[in-house]
């Protein structure tokens, strides 16, 4: 076999997405790069720009194996760059090594099952070079290695930037995706407080399945009070916010205000001194971002990329954390799925109005092989 299929998504400046499945030839590897048979991709919130940029896709329909969508006019000039370019797509992916080049560090990864982030995972094979790849110990399913990125990493990081702030404990929003119930582990083994916020009892009970231990309910009429009692009980005063728009990232401000003024007395014009931060990671909700100052002077709200961070940190720490996603895949940083779609599969409007939502609890795997 000398080709692969592999997705590709494209924009065009008539305004319409094309999601197709095309023939590549299979690459042959320089001599530090190495061919892995891909096995599966997860379909992260983060891979939902690049398939579908601004489309409307509740308009979608399948012509001849290709998706077709409309782009609204007043959204064109969101994706200006990409217009008329056909661009591989999906981030991480799992796999065997079944080719390499003839260095010493692609050679040890012959037969292995990697970790990769090629950039373009919805597809049968992908060459990438040998020191980003992430090998798995034998036991390890590529299902389960699939995740080996996205979530674990972003969870690690956000440990990385409690630490390096000098904070000593964080807030998560969305707390019950797959990401926010990896953190609950992760915090729980490194005897880190959490707060994890919701928005319903199911999410809640997904949470207490887990041993979550501080739990708090949005869509409570007293969240608020809840989250700023919690905040007193943990001296948290760090959040990294999913959601993004509304108010979520003000109400946590001014929970964490209140918990640190709670023994003020006389004039506190400023509010305390004590700093806080909310990152916005996410963009669950694409309303704008709504601050209701009522905390003070001592806060901040940013960005925030777990790329950036990994920047900060260095490879050789970059390094660390990768080994221990590797060693603690089946159980810190293990990630389950809802199903499994080809890559056929994955471009129908049916596959797509199942994962394009983004449910809590819901999580998705491409196999290319299946499209054999």
């Amino acid at each position: 076999m000398t080709t692969g299929k592999q997705v590709f998504s494209t924009i065009t400046s008539t305004g319409q997405l094309e999601l197709t499945i095309a023939d590549v030839e299979i690459p042959t590897p320089g001599p530090d790069d190495v061919v892995v048979r891909i096995e599966a991709a997860p379909i992260n919130p983060s891979d939902m720009g690049p398939l579908f940029g601004p489309a409307s896709i509740a308009e979608a329909n399948l012509q001849d194996a290709k998706l077709i969508a409309p782009v609204p006019k007043n959204r064109m000039g969101m994706v200006a760059s990409r217009l008329d370019q056909k661009l591989p797509v999906g981030n991480e992916c799992a796999g065997t090594v079944i080719a390499t080049g003839d260095s010493d560090a692609a050679t040890a990864l012959d037969g292995k099952l990697v970790s990769i982030m090629p950039g373009a995972a919805y597809a049968q094979y992908a060459c990438v070079p040998a020191s980003t790849c992430l090998a798995h110990n034998d036991t390890t399913s590529p299902q389960r290695a699939a995740s080996s990125f996205v979530n674990p990493l972003t969870a690690l990081c956000f440990l990385e930037t409690m630490r390096m702030e000098n904070h000593t404990g964080l807030v998560h929003t969305a707390a019950a995706s797959n990401l926010g119930q990896m953190l609950v582990r992760l915090c729980a083994a490194e005897n880190v407080p959490l707060v994890n916020i919701v928005r319903s009892e199911e999410q809640a009970a997904t949470l207490r399945a887990l041993d979550a231990k501080h739990i708090c309910n949005s869509a409570d009429a007293d969240f608020i009070d809840k989250l700023t009692e919690t905040l007193i009980e943990t001296g948290i005063t760090l959040g990294f916010d999913a959601i993004g728009g509304g108010k979520m990232a003000s109400d946590i401000l001014t929970a964490m205000e209140r918990a640190a003024s709670r023994n003020a007395s006389g004039l506190n014009t400023y509010g305390s001194s004590e700093h806080k931060q909310v990152y916005l990671y996410g963009s669950l909700d694409f309303s704008p971002t709504t601050l209701n100052r009522a905390y003070g002077m001592a806060w901040s709200i940013g960005g925030w990329l777990m790329p950036m961070l990994l920047a900060r940190i260095g490879r050789e720490r970059t390094a660390e954390l990768r080994q221990r996603i590797a060693d603690e895949i089946d159980t810190v940083f293990a990630s389950d799925y809802t199903a499994e779609l080809s890559l056929h599969e994955m471009i129908t409007p049916e596959a797509i109005a199942r994962y394009l939502p983004k449910k809590t609890g819901e999580k998705y795997l491409v196999t290319p092989q299946k499209d054999l």
